[in-house]
């Protein structure tokens, strides 16, 4: 095929206040825009041999693709920028790929190329974009991208859903309510059965978006002119945007190698010269020309419309994505001395936490000293409940005395062994949920200190993972420390010793209580062995009030407050090392969401720039 390097026959559409806007949405669309909101487009949409690739040859100025069966494989962007500077330059992208060429002919090469390498080699298709950027001094301002027509039946090498395949892939085009739906229908077909059409106005029932365009004009049946004038002047479909009729080249006018630019011109002398045709062109309703004007246009609208729009779901956006930056750390440093003052930043502000979490200064997912208060509570209820069976036991021991326990003590006499026995054993009985309530607390710590390091090193997998071994081993060391000494409590409970002055005042206040209650009568020829059960049970409430609070204040020292402390020692130890870039590698995962997420922010930032500019 020809290339015609002369003058523009789309110069007189160039217009300074249109090209920004299309402008705009191409550089929107080239930064990725396009990943975070619809754009304005134009798709275009046709059934086979519909002449869809022909009218985009005529406004690209360059053949495209062509042959039977499936064509366009893949979603091609069209953007072609009129440039009265540049004689023909054309950048295709494709799956990361930037391709640059300044020959018109190899286009259909680079475009089958980019669909062979996302489709595979064949008929299938696949939804990926090809980019085609084609600057020109003959070519008008304007971007559509054209869809694979559509099929109904699937031919050798094609799924048996090819059909639906591409129906899903237009729709999801086409459904975006800010898209223009280029529907190319060629005049010798039934306009009412074409599935062009049809799927237009599934998604566009009013018609309010959708531009139709009718191909083939010379190959009307005659006396079929005036069905088509019909159509044309919207009185049987009706589309807002309207109709136009063009006539590009034919397989004959290709094969004779004719150039874009002379069947331009035979195409006005077509519709000037035709008896039903000719007025349709001063009304802008024929032609290519006329076409590319409408289009342009239309964009425009379409691109001014919903501009308010966009710039506020941009400013919406952007605003989320600073959002979700802000929890992120900007990163360590590069510079050696840099890094190594923010690591003793990290590891300060990790510490920091640890120690205030002790003191209960803050909260953490729950507060610490509630959960652990309630657990105390649980250990104190333990004690009260088991009062009940202690002084049971001790009735019972009373009762049957010279029938179970005693000795070779004479009659009346009791051995204060039998009785001291009696309460080893039963208060011997209280170290097991002494034990459970140490483990219990020790857990609580343990995650909480767990989700300060998760939190604080979230991301620096190697302090995270030392700082958990840390907390892991103190805590481990910590908790045997405590379970030492609850057993060092209790074997010091085996004594069975109080000061007589505590043990006679609790005995008075237990008395008293009793006289006071009824329980007993004051009785002073009461004889030795029936004050046991009293005695006994004041002893008990002395026992209560020790492990009560020493159990609690043990576990709360060793596995809280110096853990804490020890914790923090071993972390501060890192700063000692030299492998610093070691220390702070980020995780992966997280440098490249901060990667993608700054991406993002960079992009958007860009577009509302760009919009501001208009």
């Amino acid at each position: 095929m020809s290339y015609d390097d002369g003058p523009s026959m789309f110069q007189d559409q160039l217009a300074e206040k249109v090209r920004p806007f299309i402008d705009l949405i191409d550089d929107m669309r080239s930064i990725g825009i396009d990943k975070e909101l619809p754009l304005p487009t134009i798709a275009v949409v046709g059934d086979q041999s519909s002449g869809k690739s022909s009218v985009l040859e005529t406004l690209s100025g360059v053949a495209l693709p062509r042959g039977t069966g499936i064509v366009t494989r893949c979603p091609l962007l069209l953007k072609l920028c009129n440039d009265r500077t540049v004689k023909w330059d054309a950048v295709i992208s494709y799956g990361g790929k930037i391709i640059e060429f300044d020959e018109p002919s190899e286009v259909v090469r680079h475009v089958e190329q980019a669909q062979n390498t996302l489709a595979g080699k064949g008929v299938g298709i696949c939804e990926d974009l090809i980019t085609l950027k084609i600057t020109s001094s003959t070519v008008c301002d304007l971007s559509l991208i054209d869809l694979p027509g559509i099929t109904r039946v699937a031919v050798k090498g094609q799924p048996e859903d090819i059909g639906v395949q591409i129906n899903n892939l237009i729709s999801e085009f086409i459904k975006n309510k800010i898209t223009i739906i280029l529907a190319v229908v060629p005049c010798n077909v039934d306009i009412a059965t074409t599935e062009a059409l049809k799927m237009a106005q599934q998604v566009d029932p009013e018609g309010t978006r959708t531009l139709a365009i009718l191909t083939k004009p010379d190959l009307i049946d005659p006396g079929a002119e005036k069905n088509v004038l019909e159509i044309v002047h919207n009185r049987v479909i009706f589309l807002s945007m309207g109709y136009v009729i063009v006539k590009c080249r034919g397989q004959k006018q290709i094969d004779e190698n004719m150039s874009i630019t002379r069947a331009i011109e035979e195409e006005l002398e077509f519709f000037q010269n035709h008896e039903h045709f000719r007025s349709l062109v001063r009304e802008e309703k024929a032609t290519t020309k006329c076409l590319a004007k409408k289009l342009t246009n239309a964009l425009v609208k379409q691109i001014k419309t919903y501009l308010p729009q966009m710039s506020e779901k941009i400013k919406e956006q952007l605003g989320e994505v600073k959002n979700s930056l802000s929890k992120l750390e900007g990163g360590p440093p590069l510079e050696p001395e840099e890094k190594r003052k923010y690591l003793i930043q990290v590891i300060t502000d990790f510490n920091e936490q640890i120690t205030q979490l002790s003191k209960g200064d803050i909260i953490v997912e729950e507060n610490l000293f509630v959960l652990m208060r309630k657990e105390f509570t649980q250990w104190m209820k333990c004690l009260e409940n088991d009062k009940s069976n202690y002084h049971k036991v001790v009735q019972q021991v009373v009762d049957e005395y010279d029938q179970e326990h005693r000795g070779s003590e004479l009659p009346g006499f009791s051995n204060y062994r039998v009785f001291q026995h009696v309460v080893q054993k039963l208060v011997a009985e209280l170290k097991r949920p002494a034990m459970s309530t140490l483990q219990k607390i020790r857990d609580m710590v343990q995650k909480q200190f767990d989700h300060l390091s998760s939190e604080s090193f979230k991301n620096y997998p190697y302090l995270h993972l030392v700082s958990k071994k840390n907390i892991e081993t103190i805590q481990e060391k910590q908790s045997n420390i405590v379970k030492e000494r609850i057993v060092e409590q209790f074997e010091m409970e085996m004594q069975v010793y109080t000061q007589d002055e505590i043990f006679n005042k609790v005995m008075l206040e237990a008395k008293s209580h009793l006289l006071e209650e009824g329980e007993i009568a004051e009785d002073k020829e009461q004889d030795t062995r029936s004050k046991y059960p009293g005695l006994l049970k004041a002893y008990y409430e002395i026992v209560v009030q020790r492990l009560a609070d020493q159990v609690p204040m043990m576990i709360c020292y060793f596995i809280l407050k110096q853990s804490a402390k020890i914790v923090c020692s071993e972390m501060l130890d890192l700063l000692h090392r030299d492998d610093t870039d070691n220390i702070l590698q980020e995780d992966s995962e997280i440098g490249q969401y901060r990667a993608k997420l700054q991406a993002q922010a960079d992009r958007l930032i860009l577009a509302n720039d760009k919009i501001s500019s208009l």
